[in-house]
């Protein structure tokens, strides 16, 4: 590609011009700002220490040397420290007609290192999907995706949290106040059922915390002993000893709830190669605890629970295995990493947890350090900000959270409602409309989200997002469309768009602007796996959609008179086209063929 083209040509420049070799590090080469003319700049001033020179004589003599070298750089200007180079219009050319009808443009080889364990959603049995599990599966889902575009083996997995007091809350609120009811009998998705019951038990817990708190019991110790809190630890310890009859009502919930995640996944389009359950893991983490306290590792204090004390590593104790013997979402941890290990042999173990969650991860990746686990340095924790809506944050306890299923049918309704009232649409049959409006409403949900840097918090607005201007899946997907109908009436009237360009084509400003955002998309999906950011490729085909409409309203596509330029213009809206699909995939998102 150019920019390294410029860098290596920059360094034989310094080597022939300074008699010294130029470090990699100050080869700076960069896009021209839009208010300068040029294409590219070198920025000179780490040079002027090896040249001995001021910043416009080293720019002068180093712009010199590249249009002397280089047929791809035509002239150079100079505004202070800067170096603008114009590339010639034979490269964009030769780019065109060699990446055009690429399909595999913007991929990478592949590569023969091991895979890359992605884990992502992670939701508890005890509540459905929400708000949050939505950022968390788009981000993971999408990631995923860039990193395998990147030439990356990667293995997409899931670990369902669906043993714990959590967990039994659920259970003990269903067998007190369930009156047998199931999924079917109450016509409830099994994992909204279940987290009635879990908002169900915060309530009569609460009462009976006021109550003792009314007869003279300190808060903090009330909140830990109400007699339902109390059942539920019991509840636990019964679970962990194999009590049959609350297995077996753990399994059926359970299977409740995950027939009711997976109708969510569905929709949403989001898989995973290998699900992983905290009720086989956390056994194997309680054996990894074991292996500690023998080779002195891990403590165990008075009361019988396990500790790893990390002080010297500047934090604190970790609780391990409770007083009981009951274990914790660090044990759990232990277990599922070591299986993953076992499992792959990953290159990398990315976990996509919030940030919330930073200090957790750093205590696992040192317990396992401290284990002698080699692999634990290639533990990432992918963390993101939280989602908050423009009411403020969530509460899964209170019941104060937007499922995701009923927000996917409120964004379904907004996108009918919109394009009603912009009149669009009004030719599609109600199956195709249905479709359409699915597509829509799923496009700019994930393209909101996922347009916003994972590190941000962020306040997702469901009006906002289904916008047909502005940055938006739908303002994308709608230029698709355009495109597509473009390329349906060329071909209609049988105008041929596959000749290639000849080498003296007189390329318009907008088309070269255009090319050179095309130019840029293989770096950029380097750039994005790299970052682990969905927002890079987001952001990107939003630019390139913008500057085509641009292109749209200034050029004459079909009816320019001149063969040449007008196949060229098809072949280039095609080449658009194509990239835009390819950069939605990645973000988990469909294009329409028509709007």
């Amino acid at each position: 590609m150019i920019d390294k083209l410029l860098i290596d040509s920059l360094q034989k420049a310094v080597a022939e011009l300074y008699k010294q070799e130029l470090p990699e590090n100050l080869a700076q080469v960069q896009k021209t700002r839009p208010e300068f003319s040029g294409d590219y700049t070198i920025v000179v001033f780490p040079l002027l220490r090896i040249s001995k020179k001021g910043p416009e004589p080293t720019a002068e003599e180093i712009g010199n040397y590249m249009v002397s070298k280089l047929d791809e750089v035509t002239e150079f200007n100079i505004i202070k420290g800067f170096l603008n180079l114009s590339i010639a219009d034979k490269y964009w050319n030769n780019f065109f007609n060699t990446n055009s009808k690429n399909s595999k443009f913007g991929s990478h080889v592949k590569t023969e290192k091991a895979p890359v364990v992605v884990e992502y959603s992670s939701p508890n049995t005890n509540k459905p999907l929400h708000l949050g599990h939505i950022r968390n599966n788009l981000l993971g889902w999408s990631v995923s995706e860039i990193l395998a575009n990147a030439g990356q083996a990667v293995k997409k997995v899931n670990l369902v949290n669906d043993r714990g007091i959590h967990i039994c809350k659920s259970m003990l609120a269903w067998k007190k106040w369930g009156n047998e009811s199931t999924p079917d009998s109450t016509d409830t998705k099994g994992d909204k059922l279940v987290g009635n019951y879990y908002v169900l038990f915060d309530q009569k817990n609460k009462e009976q915390i006021a109550e003792l708190i009314e007869s003279g019991t300190d808060k903090d110790i009330a909140s830990k002993s109400t007699p339902l809190m109390l059942e539920a630890k019991d509840m636990l310890l019964n679970w962990e000893k194999g009590d049959e009859d609350i297995r077996s009502l753990w399994t059926n919930m359970n299977n409740w709830v995950y027939a009711g995640f997976e109708h969510t996944y569905n929709r949403m389009g989001i898989d995973f190669d290998k699900t992983y359950y905290e009720s086989d893991t956390y056994l194997l983490g309680k054996k990894l605890v074991d292996e500690g306290l023998k080779t002195g590792v891990l403590t165990k204090k008075e009361d019988g629970s396990v500790w790893c004390d990390l002080s010297e590593d500047g934090l604190d104790e970790k609780l391990l295995l409770r007083a009981d013997g009951t274990s914790v979402y660090m044990t759990q941890d232990l277990g599922t990493a070591q299986l993953r290990f076992d499992d792959f042999n990953p290159s990398q173990l990315v976990y996509v947890v919030g940030n919330e969650q930073n200090y957790h991860f750093d205590v696992l990746k040192l317990i396992l350090k401290k284990l002698n686990k080699s692999w634990a340095e290639e533990i990432f924790h992918l963390n993101y900000g939280m989602v908050e809506l423009p009411e403020g944050k969530m509460k899964s306890r209170e019941g104060k959270v937007v499922d995701a299923d009923d927000l996917m049918d409120e964004m379904y309704q907004t996108a009918r409602q919109t394009s009603e009232e912009l009149g669009k649409f009004n030719d599609f049959s109600e199956e195709e409309a249905h479709e359409l409006f699915n597509m829509l409403s799923l496009g700019a949900l994930k393209y909101f989200i996922l347009k916003v840097d994972p590190k941000r918090t962020m306040t997702f607005n469901p009006k906002e997002s289904i916008d047909f201007n502005g940055n938006t899946g739908p303002f994308i997907q709608y230029t698709h469309a355009r495109i597509r109908s473009i390329i349906r009436k060329a071909e209609e009237l049988k105008y041929n768009s596959d000749n290639q360009l000849p080498d003296n084509f007189d390329f318009e400003s907008k088309e070269v602007s255009l090319l050179k955002l095309l130019h840029d998309y293989s770096e950029i999906t380097k750039q994005a796996a790299q970052s682990m950011s969905p927002a890079l490729i987001a952001n990107f085909v939003y630019e390139l959609a913008k500057e085509y409409n641009q292109f749209y309203h200034e050029i004459s596509i079909l009816k320019e008179e001149d063969i040449v330029k007008r196949n060229f213009r098809i072949a280039l809206s095609n080449f658009v086209g194509n990239t835009i699909k390819s950069c939605m995939a990645l973000l988990g998102i469909q294009v329409p063929e028509r709007m």
